[in-house]
């Protein structure tokens, strides 16, 4: 039985962490589930645990029951775990501890981490690995520091809360989870820049991707020792990519927006400007609103699934298909309008198994988001653009929601459980840990070609 085990589960290094993010949704589920894990200590269920748990670890942000009244201090604590490790990822969790208490890591744990935080290669993993840890550190504090000291002197909170709210509100916004211990989520602070700025950037360093930013950093390093500066292609798409969304983001939501009477209707123009802004960072699978979901028209509405299909960087804390899934997509569609045999993007031509995996990525994520949404159709009464709305939500790990979130039937929830788990770790990477061996084909079939369009 150990050996079936060992074949189907550690062998593959994806198959390896999907069962450690199933194994920490189901520790993490148990520990909410006790008593004490709630205000007063009623019987919350196990459903409502495994909600909060699975999007705690996909960092998802969606929730059935408010954060900050109904869960204890120690359901809190709960919930802040999980999201760093769901953010941080947890293979590479597992290797981090192993490197710091050992100083080695096995060639399996190598295979899997670099699996996971997209590795060039299994030389990269402990610079990668203290890299990670480090970034995620250093954002976090600053963050939180920043929080924490406008909560205490701009609002009179006490000192321990506002600290407390600081640090909260900071994990959750770089691993991009949107949890917050506010009702109404960051709505009381819309018109707030040192509030509402601090969470965005931090959301926008979670979700650009850990290899992204690392490798920033280290060019800016040689940059001022050597003179040279080359990022790679991929950074070059996130940072080139990501910029374009934001921007577009912002625009789309000021003017669909702008006079709304229910989102920026009553604010200034620099508020105005500010929501459009954090709107759109927040789509990008943050999950905190400054403004009622709800009471958006729903063109912002589509204009926000998406941002949020589309997600953030690979490797890092966003969800969705990614940005740079989003530009090989797009290069080429330019390709083919041009009549170009290949896809060419700043001087280089895409792989294309690069292609194939976008597209594959592209449409499951698509088939994931209609299934789930016929679905809840089923067993939710509500407007078809808010079912969607919740759907995209979740498959992009996102946590926005028009408010249907608390009213789901014990099966609508558990198809949001599925979809957020799904989201997380990647279509892609669910089907390959699902295949029971790899498969290579030793002969080539004739050509043929269907017609098109």
């Amino acid at each position: 039985m150990a050996v079936v085990w060992r074949a189907l589960f550690t062998r593959h290094p994806a198959r390896t962490v999907v069962t450690g993010f199933a194994l920490a949704v189901l520790g993490g589920a148990a520990l909410l589930n006790l008593p004490f894990a709630v205000q007063g200590g009623v019987d919350n269920g196990f459903v409502t645990a495994l909600f909060t748990a699975t999007s705690a670890v996909c960092v998802t942000g969606l929730a059935v029951v408010d954060t900050g009244t109904y869960w204890s201090g120690f359901g809190q604590g709960v919930i802040l775990a999980l999201i760093q490790v769901g953010g941080f990822g947890i293979m590479t969790m597992a290797s981090l501890l192993a490197l710091l208490v050992s100083g080695k890591l096995r060639l399996r744990m190598q295979l899997t981490a670099a699996a996971e935080t997209k590795s060039l290669g299994i030389g990269d993993v402990r610079r990668v690995l203290l890299g990670v840890a480090g970034t995620t550190v250093a954002v976090e504090l600053a963050v939180a520091v920043v929080l924490s000291l406008r909560f205490r002197y701009g609002y009179g909170q006490p000192f321990q809360d506002a600290a407390y709210s600081g640090l909260f509100h900071s994990v959750s916004a770089f691993n991009n989870a949107g949890f917050g211990l506010y009702p109404d989520s960051l709505t009381r602070y819309a018109t707030d820049p040192w509030v509402t700025l601090p969470v965005a950037a931090a959301v926008i360093l979670g979700g650009i991707g850990f290899p992204v930013l690392l490798e920033v950093l280290r060019h800016h390093r040689r940059r001022r020792t050597t003179g040279r500066r080359g990022w790679s292609l991929h950074t070059k798409l996130t940072v080139l990519t990501t910029a374009v969304l934001l921007l577009s983001g912002t625009v789309l939501t000021c003017l669909l927006e702008w006079g709304n009477p229910g989102t920026l209707g009553p604010m200034h123009w620099s508020g105005k400007l500010l929501n459009g802004f954090f709107h759109s960072a927040m789509s990008r699978t943050a999950g905190f609103n400054a403004v009622d979901i709800g009471a958006m028209e729903a063109s912002t509405l589509l204009m926000t699934c998406t941002l949020m299909f589309v997600g953030g960087g690979s490797a890092g804390t966003a969800g969705g298909i990614k940005v740079t899934t989003f530009a090989v997509l797009a290069a080429a569609m330019v390709a083919e309008v041009r009549g170009e045999p290949n896809s060419m993007v700043m001087g280089r031509r895409i792989a294309p198994h690069a292609l194939r995996q976008a597209l594959t990525v592209a449409l499951l994520g698509v088939a994931f988001v209609v299934a789930a949404t016929l679905a809840l159709e089923t067993v939710v009464d509500a407007p078809l653009e808010a079912v969607l709305f919740e759907a995209v939500s979740a498959f992009g790990t996102v946590g926005l929601s028009t408010g249907i979130t608390a009213d789901l039937p014990v099966v609508g929830e558990l198809i949001v459980i599925l979809l957020m788990f799904v989201g997380r770790l990647g279509p892609v990477t669910l089907v390959s840990a699902l295949a029971l061996r790899e498969r290579t084909r030793r002969y080539e079939l004739p050509e043929e070609r269907p017609v098109i369009g």
